[in-house]
């Protein structure tokens, strides 16, 4: 150790902290996460136009309990692996204000997805517009949080 030279150490370095940026960029939720929310937000739109106000609520508030559980164990993606749990430092604090903010935006396009096909004469317009956001949460979940992340920099 006493051999290294004040290059050697600050190439080092570099390298750690190139390498701990490759691992907070891996953070994330994983792609089954997507796809269950997906299933649930397709689920409460058909319950929502098909079903009474009570059973809908009840479901609303089912799923957001559950999403609340599942994703305080899975959030900022320090539980990815089995083989890899990084702290909080790495993961980044902002991550769960991210996906919360992520969640209400969608929300949001869920209903003005279903007022426009609704105004529009559309039947079952909040099923066609959970499905319109099912697809884009299923398919884009991941990709869209890596972005958001990028933006607010978490």
């Amino acid at each position: 150790m006493n051999d290294i030279t004040p290059e050697q150490a600050g190439d080092a370095l570099d390298a750690v902290d190139r390498v701990r940026r490759q691992v907070a960029e891996e953070v994330g939720l994983p792609r089954g996460y997507w796809w269950a929310m997906a299933a649930g937000w397709l689920l409460l739109g058909g319950l929502g136009g098909l079903a009474s106000p009570w059973p809908a609520w009840i479901a609303t508030l089912g799923f957001g309990m559950g999403h609340a559980v599942l994703a305080s164990r899975l959030l900022g993606g320090r539980r990815r692996t089995d083989q890899l749990q990084i702290s909080m430092a790495v993961a980044g604090r902002r991550v769960p204000l991210v996906v919360v903010g992520m969640l209400l935006g969608l929300v949001t396009v869920t209903i003005l997805a279903a007022l426009a096909l609704d105004a529009d004469g559309a039947e079952h317009a909040g099923l066609w517009a959970a499905l319109l956001v099912a697809a884009v949460i299923g398919f884009g979940g991941p990709e869209i949080l890596r972005v958001l992340r990028r933006w607010v920099r978490a």
